[in-house]
């Protein structure tokens, strides 16, 4: 049924506001809760069709913005203080991952990009999991902080270099990524020499009070300079979104109310419209199969093992083996990044509609479970 705009408008509004109310009384995160009221309503539902292209416009600034935030969470400073050995260990266990979904990928007749997808993580579930139950300063909470942040980075880039090895094959395209960091190095440099010369300048970008709100305006103009620098050198626009905001943090340590705002701004209103928009193009028939019913509990499976079995070598790191098996359970929480990578694949036909919706349905079930598994043995 479709309905005129001014009527999708009010809808999609009134979700934003009232959906992350909801999910909090049935105790789930909003993301979920998101993307369930998505599926209520779309074609696995009433079948609701929104006029106009708004909403598909909204939904895409909203899943870029996803990205930006997502590279602006990096905390440069906590990498620092951690030191080469951390960092060398985290990346072990990223590679251990990668080597089991690898083999796991194989056997279920995937492709390689499913080892992608299911190396995945979801540092925007992790940090506030361990805020909540007061690890994350603890050696638990970094040592799961620094393998999500890796888990996130890598499989993002590898991601963005496989796609173009899929659609141009092994030639000169592949360097094309390389051209986007080079592209990086030189916007944090002039960034750097702007801001020694000119500090009382760059000061105003994170205070409150600034009428012009200069520091949103800034961050804005970062994320879609590399949007669009990323598209003059046909490549996913996400890969520029992420590269972007971690730019930002990179460069500015300390960014105040900055911060809250764009956080506020992206995760209050954008954002939940691109979870929303994932889920009212999400068909839930097609789980009705009897084969794609088992190829989704297959994946859910080895969603779990993949990251619990790596994660038992942080007991090598001074972890315990309760803490080992719990790190491993939240670090299987997906959500944002792998529906990222699964829209990616539709869109370039590495996956069919019937993987996507098994996948769709695996963010829903790891990061809905996985937190409250991790709290439950924290306990």
């Amino acid at each position: 049924m479709e309905i005129n705009q001014a009527f999708s408008l009010i809808i999609i509004s009134l979700a934003v506001f009232i959906v992350p109310i909801l999910s909090r009384y049935l105790k789930i995160p909003s993301i979920v809760g998101e993307i369930l009221f998505g599926i209520a309503i779309g074609k696995s539902g009433l079948g609701l069709i929104m006029s106009g292209e708004w909403l598909s416009f909204l939904a895409h600034f909203g899943f870029l913005l996803l990205m930006f935030l997502s590279g602006f969470e990096i905390d440069f400073e906590y990498l620092e203080k951690q030191g080469r050995k951390p960092v060398v260990f985290a990346l072990f266990i990223f590679f251990c991952t990668v080597f089991l979904a690898y083999l796991f990928s194989t056997l279920m007749g995937f492709g390689f990009y499913m080892t992608l997808i299911l190396s995945t993580t979801s540092l925007g579930l992790a940090i506030p999991t361990l805020r909540e139950t007061g690890l994350s300063k603890s050696l638990i909470g970094q040592n799961i902080i620094l393998a999500a942040i890796i888990a996130d980075f890598l499989t993002l880039f590898g991601i963005a270099i496989y796609s173009l090895f899929y659609q141009h094959g092994f030639c000169w395209e592949m360097l094309k990524p390389g051209l986007i960091f080079v592209f990086a190095a030189l916007v944090l440099y002039i960034l750097k020499r702007l801001a020694w010369w000119y500090p009382e300048k760059f000061v105003r970008l994170f205070k409150g009070e600034d009428p012009a709100e200069t520091g949103v305006r800034t961050s804005l103009a970062l994320l879609f300079v590399f949007v669009g620098f990323s598209s003059l050198l046909d490549i996913e626009p996400i890969l520029g979104a992420f590269l972007g905001g971690a730019l930002f943090s990179l460069i500015f340590r300390y960014r105040g109310v900055l911060e809250e705002k764009l956080m506020g701004f992206g995760y209050g209103f954008l954002i939940p419209i691109f979870f929303i928009h994932v889920g009212m193009n999400f068909d839930l028939r097609v789980l009705l199969e009897w084969q794609i019913l088992l190829n989704s509990a297959g994946l859910f499976l080895v969603a779990w093992i993949i990251k619990i079995i790596p994660s038992l070598l942080f007991r090598f790191n001074g972890l315990t083996w309760r803490e080992c098996f719990s790190s491993g359970i939240l670090l299987s929480a997906r959500l944002s990044l792998i529906i990222a990578a699964a829209s990616i694949g539709l869109k370039l036909n590495l996956i069919n509609n019937h993987i996507h919706s098994s996948i769709i349905l695996l963010a829903i079930l790891t990061s809905s479970l996985a937190p409250i598994l991790f709290k439950k043995i924290q306990s």
